[in-house]
């Protein structure tokens, strides 16, 4: 029996609400990329990027990228398609944020550039921080313990629901 901490509508809900507070943050910018961390994060930074198309009331250039590494050994990290990062406003989007090391790394390839902002979003940030790496922007805040883990269900291109387990 699988304990739901998110039920697709009130995903979906806290989806609209950071879309909304992202273009809060970046009023006036013309362009935002959206990297997603596969898989999970690449479904939400889509499902944000239709959101703020569907919300936006100003010209808006919204990139989807991915961001590819292994989350318990983060040694490499691609980014597809690779492009020019400078003066750039890039928001890292992933499903659960832990203890902040697979967000910290995510954002290692725009350091290679001269970035005007880097943001992060996640669906669920839990109370484990281990490296200095605080989302900007979180769907649901929730203390865990080290041995619970969250799992976020995707479907195609939606959220279908967050567990604990």
């Amino acid at each position: 029996m699988k304990k739901y901490i998110l039920t697709q509508q009130v995903a979906e809900k806290k989806l609209r609400r950071m879309a909304y507070e992202i273009l809060e943050n970046n009023a006036g910018e013309q362009k935002i990329i959206l990297a997603g961390i596969r898989d999970n994060g690449s479904v939400i930074a889509a499902y944000i990027r239709g959101l703020l198309l569907e919300i936006t009331t100003q010209p808006l250039s919204i990139e989807l990228i991915s961001v590819s590494l292994d989350k318990r050994h983060p040694r490499e990290v691609t980014v597809s398609p690779a492009t020019s990062f400078d003066d750039q406003v890039i928001i890292v989007v992933d499903d659960v944020a832990s203890s902040g090391k697979t967000l910290l790394y995510a954002m290692r390839p725009f350091l290679e550039f001269h970035p005007r902002k880097i943001e992060s979003l996640v669906l669920v940030g839990r109370t484990h921080k281990a490296f200095p790496v605080q989302p900007d922007y979180t769907g649901l805040s929730l203390s865990t313990t080290l041995q619970e883990h969250i799992y976020v269900e995707v479907e195609s291109d939606r959220v279908k629901g967050a567990y604990l387990e």
